[in-house]
C-alpha cells in the first residue's frame, strides 16, 4: 500500500507556472501507474494527466496539453505535475493519485472510467493577478 503526499501549491499569476510534487511512500512507485486528477467545489473531479508504470506513456486532458508535463523520479519515489502558461481555469486542488493496475490512457482520464486506489490529500492551486 503506499501513501502519497502531494506539495507545490499555491498562488500563481496569469501565464505564471507552478510545479507540484508528490511524494509516495510505503511501496515502490515504480510498480504504479501515477497521476493527478483536480477538482473545484460543485465540480465533477477531472483527470489531468497520467503516467504508466511501463514505458513511461503519458496522457492528458485536452485543457492542459502542451502547458502542463508529468515526471516521475522512481528512484526517489516522487511524481511532479509541471505547469506552466497558468489560466483562471486551472485552479482547482490537485490530486497525486497511484494504482498498480490502470493503464495510463487519454480515456482513462475521463470521469468514472477508472478508479485509481490511492489518493493523497491534495494541493490547493489558485491563479489570480
Amino acid at each position: 500500500q503506499v501513501q502519497l503526499v502531494e506539495s507545490g501549491g499555491g498562488l500563481a499569476q496569469p501565464g505564471g507556472s507552478l510545479r507540484l510534487s508528490c511524494a509516495a511512500s510505503g511501496d515502490t512507485l515504480g510498480d504504479y501507474t501515477v497521476g493527478w486528477f483536480r477538482q473545484v467545489p460543485g465540480k465533477e473531479r477531472e483527470g489531468v494527466s497520467c503516467l504508466s508504470r511501463v514505458g513511461g506513456g503519458t496522457a492528458y486532458v485536452d485543457s492542459v496539453k502542451g502547458r502542463f508535463t508529468v515526471s516521475r523520479d522512481n528512484a526517489k519515489n516522487m511524481v511532479y505535475l509541471e505547469m506552466n502558461s497558468l489560466t483562471p481555469e486551472d485552479p482547482a486542488v490537485y490530486y497525486c493519485v497511484a494504482d498498480p493496475r490502470v493503464i495510463c490512457l487519454p480515456s482513462t482520464l475521463q470521469p468514472g472510467v477508472v478508479q485509481y486506489d490511492y489518493w493523497g490529500q491534495g494541493t490547493q492551486v489558485t491563479v489570480s493577478s
